[in-house]
């Protein structure tokens, strides 16, 4: 009786939230408290209804239920339940999760998939320069422009690559490979890195990229060939770096006598952990797993691919120190169904794995017209005074001034500092870059909103499914306090009414009312009947007073239980046999309790009495809302639904 409505999960909801209604094609059954009920809200209910129950009901015989059922709500809405935090938060929350379908674009995974798939065919040999994001809107664009003039002297000879890398790259590698990063494969890199260095035509030079959080990329491509796969190796590693030109000999020495033991027969996984020096792969037999083209450095790479299976390489000389490596397997690339869940799980690890939502969120934008004021947005920054950003941007929050419009709904600076969460405001390092921040989330919040409104304004299946579950949480909010909670805390009220109807409540045996006292020992239960029998102790004090004197060694429970129906209650009252002790409760004894026949009181019969008065309060409940609320039924659409 008291759960909630049955709910279908969202992606269930994705299969059947397609079809729209017209008004003309719903129209008004009937009217509760001057709020409209259409006939396609009534026949889900309805048909909902009957997959529930044994026997179906026929139109006629659910039209009452569900008037009852409205006129409940009604007087939810009355006592405004509906505009409470709690149930906001609870009906916000649905909503959110039916509606998350309707918020991305299904199909962008696929692509992504595929797309990933196409790309994993070659490998790309890039160079790159990056420049920092920076802390600020300023510092960021005056990087980009930088980044931009950097592009620009490459592009027009009048500058060197390699040069310009070493010389402004953030990347520190730099200074080392003049920015090349050698040859690439997919899903090793950020997706706007991954993005850009497969679109750009080989020979040439990518427009300024951002790429959060690491900064701005010019990448060149140089160089494109057929991906061969990934390899299977272990190796073992004598490292030289940091090393004298000594000590580096000795280490070249001691790789060459390990070379000798493999070629005479040596155990290749037993050697390496004994004496490979790579503390990730020593342990382990020397094995590295499988790895692509690009994911080591490319003395090691080329290594590792130029063996056949089972191959040893002679010892080789890397910027960590001296290797040898083997070959154990070689993997091409499998079929789209092969690799597909690989891709899959690299999507799932970078900014991919939210673009099903930001595409449908751009998909959205377009349609609800969302336009920004960016003239408007740079005076707003101008208008800012105060000596921090948080200052700054506590200027703003009266201001009027309209930035952004979604569909019909305007936005104000106000609107948008208001917006802005108090701990993002008071920790903000630049003004602006939270102002737009900020505004973007609240165009985006607006847009959900809208699409939401918009869904329960066409979409008759998924308004059905919103207005059923807000109408369960008014409905489980305003019977549990007019009757489900009350027929148990309305101690008066149960009194009153077992009184009235005593005859009623009867027993066929005779029942012990009162207390059970159990001790973990015998000593115990004779010290607490002792203390019992010297002392007043009152009922209602009764636990506290024992607890206080016998801590957790003893434990009450109050009992109105009858004959035959409790081998311990039967001992105590009843001279029954003595059982089994439950537990560490090893003793036990009866306390202020006598037989009765019959009930006495409300509390006797709890059950029972609970039960028949909540009937009572749903039925005059019912009376009471026949007369306080006006119904209105449209008979003729009420008889046509019945044909």
């Amino acid at each position: 009786m008291k759960k909630k409505p049955f709910i279908i999960s969202a992606l269930a909801c994705a299969a059947i939230l397609s079809a729209s209604a017209s008004k003309n094609a719903d129209p008004v059954l009937m009217t509760i408290n001057g709020k409209d009920v259409r006939q396609s809200e009534f026949e889900y209910l309805y048909h909902k209804n009957n997959l529930q129950q044994l026997a179906p009901q026929s139109i006629d015989e659910y039209i009452e239920m569900f008037i009852v059922y409205k006129l409940k709500v009604a007087d939810a809405e009355a006592a405004g339940l509906h505009q409470t935090d709690a149930f906001t938060k609870e009906f916000n929350g649905y909503c959110a999760e039916l509606s998350r379908p309707y918020l991305r674009d299904s199909i962008v995974e696929k692509r992504l998939v595929e797309e990933a798939y196409a790309r994993m065919a070659t490998s790309r040999k890039v160079s790159h320069i990056m420049l920092p994001l920076g802390s600020t809107y300023d510092e960021k664009e005056a990087n980009r422009m930088k980044l931009d003039s950097i592009r620009t002297a490459i592009v027009n000879g009048s500058a060197d690559f390699g040069e310009m890398a070493v010389r402004y790259s953030s990347d520190r590698s730099a200074r080392v490979n003049n920015g090349s990063m050698g040859y690439i494969n997919v899903n090793s890199y950020p997706y706007p890195f991954e993005k850009t260095a497969w679109e750009t035509p080989v020979g040439e030079i990518s427009p300024v990229i951002e790429d959060a959080p690491f900064g701005f990329h010019i990448i060149r491509v140089e160089d494109q060939r057929p991906n061969p796969g990934k390899v299977e190796a272990r190796h073992i590693l004598k490292l030289t770096n940091g090393l004298s030109e000594e000590e580096g000999a000795a280490k070249k020495a001691q790789i060459d006598s390990i070379y000798n033991l493999l070629a005479n027969g040596g155990d290749f996984d037993a050697i390496a952990r004994a004496e490979s020096e790579d503390p990730g792969s020593a342990a382990n037999g020397g094995r590295l797993g499988w790895f692509g083209p690009g994911e080591m450095v490319k003395e090691f790479e080329d290594a590792a691919f130029g063996l056949k299976d089972g191959g040893i390489s002679a010892p080789f000389k890397t910027a960590y120190g001296y290797h040898i490596v083997q070959t154990l397997a070689h993997r091409g690339i499998g079929t789209l169904a092969e690799e597909s869940e690989r891709i899959k799980a690299a999507i799932s690890r970078d900014m991919r794995s939210v673009m099903p939502e930001t595409e449908r969120m751009a998909q959205l934008k377009a349609e609800l017209g969302v336009k920004i004021d960016s003239t408007g947005l740079m005076q707003a920054r101008s208008r800012m005074t105060g000596d921090s950003p948080a200052e700054q941007l506590r200027s703003l929050q009266a201001d009027n001034s309209l930035i952004a419009t979604v569909g019909n709904r305007t936005i104000s600076i106000g609107d948008v500092i208001n917006y802005i969460p108090s701990n993002v405001l008071e920790g903000a390092n630049d003004a602006f870059t939270v102002l737009n921040s900020g505004l973007e989330n609240k165009i985006n919040e607006t847009v959900v909103e809208e699409t939401r409104k918009n869904l329960a304004e066409n979409n008759s299946e998924y308004r059905n499914l919103t207005n059923e579950y807000r109408d369960g949480i008014l409905l489980f909010e305003i019977s549990n306090r007019n009757v489900w909670e009350r027929s148990t805390s309305d101690t008066e009220g149960l009194q009153k009414f077992f009184s009235a109807n005593r005859a009623k409540y009867t027993w066929d045996k005779p029942h012990y009312k009162g207390y059970v006292i159990f001790a973990t020992n015998d000593s115990i239960a004779g010290e607490a009947q002792k203390y019992l029998a010297a002392n007043q102790v009152e009922n209602d004090s009764l636990v506290s007073v024992m607890r206080a004197n016998y801590g957790r060694n003893i434990k009450i429970e109050k009992v109105v239980t009858g004959k035959g129906e409790n081998a311990i209650v039967d001992n105590v009252a009843f001279n029954g046999e003595r059982p089994e002790a439950p537990g560490r409760w090893t003793a036990w004894f009866g306390y202020a309790g006598r037989v009765i026949d019959t009930p006495e009181e409300a509390n006797d019969v709890r059950g029972a009495v609970a039960s028949d008065y909540q009937q009572q309060l749903e039925s005059e409940w019912i009376k009471d809302l026949r007369k306080k609320y006006k119904i209105k039924l449209n008979k003729k659409a009420l008889k046509a639904l019945g044909n």
